[in-house]
């Protein structure tokens, strides 16, 4: 069974300019690269407002369908609030959701966007609209497919609104390895939490990434892990702070995958940030997740 991939069209929304910090385009990239590689994919539907709301305030989610966010939540989210970006994060939390199904089914599976961490209850943030890393997780415990969940969430910023969501849910077990000095300032407590250093490389990083892992499974059985893997650490990121190389990312998903494989447990990947100035460069590099992935999704763990 190839790894199921999951992608719809509106997860590039035009409304954001190439000009724009967020690299929109990376999104319809990505799946040029896999399409030119025969790859195909599963298009989700878009997530239903009652989703949405098993994660989010009601009034946010009506506020963010109808395009009426006020200026000062949409200067926080970091877009302009039209049809086109409700669409797509309409879309991108469908993508997690069916994701999250098809990993059950077949031992991982991937959303070819996602990881929109920084949303919480009350709003969005850093570019992040809806959770839907939380509304998945969220719904996968309320329809019994799953009674514990972990997030392993290794893009370079703090997973603070996906910590904020379960703070005070022992069902999922909220981890992030992030760099310590970069946005956001207040890093609400995830269940673990590991800060790495600005300028830290492959080697430092894939060791407290290790390290992370193996706590993690120490403290938790999970049967199912939520996998942001972000490619901001990168040197050449934007926004990171970090440096690693492409070879450090190729480890750090493979180190992951592979730990989670092992012990049979379901793994639905999602892109997460990547903010260096060539969308193709990210695009590029989003696809390493997709490479380690596939070594275990025949296995039907």
């Amino acid at each position: 069974m190839p790894l199921p991939l999951v992608h719809h069209p509106d997860y590039d929304a035009d409304s954001v300019p190439d000009g724009h910090r967020f690299p929109m385009r990376k999104y319809s990239l990505v799946a040029e690269i896999l399409r030119a590689r025969g790859e195909s994919f599963t298009v989700p539907a878009h997530a239903r407002e009652s989703w949405l709301h098993r994660a989010h305030d009601p009034g946010y989610v009506s506020a963010v369908l109808t395009s009426s966010v006020d200026r000062k939540a949409a200067r926080r989210i970091g877009f302009e609030m039209t049809p086109a970006i409700a669409a797509r994060t309409r879309a991108s939390v469908g993508g997690t959701c069916l994701a999250t199904r098809l990993a059950l089914e077949h031992g991982a599976a991937v959303n070819l966007a996602g990881g929109s961490h920084h949303a919480d209850y009350e709003g969005g943030a850093g570019f992040c609209v809806f959770n839907d890393v939380a509304v998945a997780a969220q719904i996968a415990l309320d329809d019994g497919l799953v009674s514990q969940i972990a997030v392993i969430d290794c893009d370079v910023h703090h997973g603070d609104g996906t910590a904020r969501i379960f703070a005070a849910e022992p069902r999922v077990f909220t981890s992030s390895l992030h760099c310590e000095q970069n946005w956001p300032r207040d890093k609400p407590p995830s269940d673990l939490d590991v800060g790495i250093e600005r300028g830290s490389g492959d080697e430092a990083y894939l060791a407290a990434l290790k390290t992370m892992i193996d706590d993690v499974l120490a403290r938790v059985t999970p049967q199912l892990v939520f996998y942001n893997a972000g490619v901001d650490p990168h040197a050449d990121d934007r926004l990171g702070l970090l440096e690693l190389s492409d070879d450090g990312l190729r480890q750090r998903d493979q180190l992951v995958v592979d730990a989670f494989a092992s012990h049979g447990i379901p793994i639905v990947g999602v892109l997460g940030g990547g903010y260096s100035s060539d969308a193709s460069d990210v695009a590029m590099r989003h696809t390493f997740l997709v490479d380690a992935l596939k070594t275990i999704a025949s296995s039907g763990v």
